[in-house]
């Protein structure tokens, strides 16, 4: 068995070795990982983020390893930013074989003291900004029979309280991306949707509070099962064998599993490991 598998991730890296990919949310957490992850494969980098400094950083050291590498700094919520961001790629390195819409923030407040600008920023930047980079991808990635992937959450398919915006945000990425693969999958083109748990990356310290200041939240900061690079290592596979879903760690599957089977157990066990952050919220 592990041979096979040995054998099988060989064949993932020679199918990789080449291939020009986009990640949007790269300068850190699990978009560093994944950059680094491709690049080891033999991979062409394009890497997309709104942190300039951080993006030319890792840049820098994807070329110091010796990856072909290009930094695209920009704000995914704009479209014409992401088809400039798109038709760069093409021009630096004539082709596009994939795309990763991993940029996202989260959000950590009840709804009854959430501003309804808050939401709407959430769904821009996890919902829009994949969008919008999708739209100006699809052609090229159509042509070269390529992949696209969307970093979703367990919040994707089920609930999860005080993050009634982030939820909303990756339910709706299930949506629009099983929907495209109806579209797309007949003419060559792969889509995964990726649907980790709590993972030690950087997006816990990146979150909206109910007033649109950050609210960091420390089981997304340091409670995770799986590190940003396992959780890279997952996709980097799933991607590669054309999975339509990847639960990657225990407790994703696990919450799959009892949110459809026992949706009732399931609420109940997550507002108690949950809903304890936010006991002392008033009203």
């Amino acid at each position: 068995m592990a041979q096979l598998a040995a054998a099988q991730d060989i064949v993932n890296q020679r199918q990789m070795h080449g291939k020009v990919v986009l990640i949007s949310g790269a300068a850190g957490g699990l978009g560093a990982a994944l950059c680094q992850r491709y690049a080891c494969a033999g991979s062409r980098i394009a890497a997309m983020d709104v942190d300039v400094a951080r993006l030319d950083a890792l840049v820098a050291d994807l070329k110091q390893r010796g990856a072909q590498a290009l930094a695209l700094p920009g704000n995914i919520t704009d479209p014409a930013i992401c088809e400039a961001a798109v038709a760069l790629t093409i021009s630096h390195f004539g082709t596009l074989d994939g795309l990763i819409n991993n940029a996202g923030i989260s959000q950590r407040s009840l709804l009854r003291s959430t501003r309804i600008e808050v939401i709407r920023q959430v769904m821009e930047v996890n919902f829009f900004g994949a969008v919008h980079l999708t739209h100006a991808a699809l052609p090229y990635i159509t042509a070269r029979r390529g992949f696209i992937a969307a970093i979703s959450s367990v919040a994707g398919f089920s609930p999860l309280i005080g993050r009634t915006g982030y939820a909303a945000s990756k339910h709706a990425l299930h949506g629009f991306f099983d929907t495209l693969r109806s579209e797309v999958e007949d003419l060559g083109v792969s889509v995964t949707l990726i649907c980790p748990s709590f993972i030690r990356t950087g997006i816990g310290a990146a979150g909206l509070g109910g007033d649109g200041s950050k609210a960091s939240s420390a089981r997304l900061i340091t409670g995770g099962e799986s590190s940003a690079l396992d959780i890279a290592e997952r996709i980097f596979a799933a991607i590669a064998e054309s999975r339509h879903l990847l639960l990657p760690d225990r407790t994703s599957r696990l919450a799959w599993w009892l949110s459809r089977l026992a949706p009732q157990r399931y609420a109940s066990i997550m507002k108690r490991r949950v809903g304890a952050e936010f006991d002392d919220a008033p009203g």
